[in-house]
């Protein structure tokens, strides 16, 4: 069965979008899932920057269409004098710059708008505010179908390295963590419509529970067949041989085959080397940081103790108990079977063919 990658033909969730009338961000509340579906519309900077702050949109690739959109929606309210647009813009671009600091996919989304602007500028050093800011409606809808795009087409490629049986995934990386379709969760999408029989082990994916809340719940309702496991479990089902292979998404993936995911990636990895089960890492080449030379030069957001202590609003744990929360791991290269983009399933040695295709 072939699978439809044109982004035109797309029926599925898209959590990131632009309010029909161009003035607003829509944002599907990801803090509030399964339980609620709320979509919230911002307009201001700082409602936008906090959103992606507080886990209101996460997913390296959402993030990245989170702020290309948003940055277009404040420039609606810049000054209409052009030296005062371009400053306040680029103080705008900052501030959500500073919102994460792992995920590649946002610093490529600001980069896209900021040369957009100058390329325009260089053409015509007279172009109006009006002017620039349909340049940055552009550039930000083209980002977010572009995303779509990749995730459509690296899920085709994942689809075919995917085996029958059990498939064990870590975190979200579905249709909420990208414009739409997903990352690791778009290839196990593509393998179910081809036809391979599969069962999803979900990582709840500790301590905010991406999986659980999230990657069951988009799981259920395509109504894929998936088990729900606590982090701790994996090696147990690793070694009665209940999993077949196991894939993820990535936030950054440096030039030599590292890859930054969500805390206790990197612990599936080693587990899945001693029992010789593939490891695959899903993402566009956005993510890719060919800026880096190895993972150890990827900045690990750490975050509030409170997300360890609590749960739900309820304490956990001693008030007053020291943790350490780090957001993210990096697996490094040699643990990675093949990493899945939009122009082929690449070993990490072979990464650099995807910056001349």
């Amino acid at each position: 069965m072939s699978i439809d990658t044109n982004p035109d033909n797309y029926q599925g969730l898209r959590p990131v979008q632009l309010r029909a009338d161009g003035r607003a961000l829509l944002l599907l509340d990801q803090r509030l899932l399964p339980a609620e579906e709320v979509w919230l519309e911002l307009d201001a900077l700082e409602d936008i920057a906090v959103a992606i702050e507080t886990l209101t949109v996460r997913g390296a690739p959402a993030i990245g269409c989170a702020a290309a959109i948003g940055l277009y929606v404040v420039s609606l309210g810049l000054p209409e004098s052009r030296g005062e647009f371009l400053t306040a813009l680029r103080a705008a671009s900052e501030r959500l710059a500073n919102t994460r600091p792992t995920a590649v996919n946002l610093f490529v989304a600001l980069q896209q708008q900021r040369v957009a602007v100058t390329d325009q500028l260089a053409r015509d050093p007279d172009t109006n505010v009006a002017r620039l800011r349909e340049i940055l409606r552009a550039t930000a809808e083209q980002h977010v179908r572009d995303d779509l795009r990749a995730c459509l087409e690296l899920g085709a490629h994942g689809a075919a390295k995917l085996p029958a049986g059990g498939i064990l995934t870590h975190c979200n990386t579905g249709a909420l963590a990208t414009a739409g379709h997903g990352t690791a969760l778009g290839v196990i999408r593509s393998a179910w419509a081809s036809g391979t029989k599969l069962h999803v082990f979900v990582d709840e994916t500790r301590p905010l529970l991406q999986g659980s809340r999230l990657t069951a719940w988009e799981l259920m309702h395509d109504q894929i067949p998936c088990s729900l496991i606590c982090d701790n479990m994996a090696g147990a089902m690793l070694a009665r041989g209940e999993i077949q292979a196991a894939i993820v998404g990535a936030d950054r993936i440096t030039r030599n085959g590292d890859a930054a995911n969500k805390i206790g990636t990197y612990t599936v990895a080693v587990l899945c080397k001693h029992h010789g089960v593939p490891f695959y890492v899903a993402a566009p080449v956005t993510t890719i940081d060919f800026s880096l030379s190895s993972g150890d030069q990827i900045p690990i957001e750490e975050r509030d103790g409170a997300e360890v202590r609590e749960h739900g609003g309820v304490l956990r744990a001693p008030a007053t108990v020291a943790v350490r929360n780090p957001a993210f791991d990096v697996t490094p290269a040699e643990l990675i079977t093949g990493i899945i983009t939009e122009r082929g399933v690449f070993t990490p040695s072979e990464l650099a063919l995807t910056s001349s295709r």
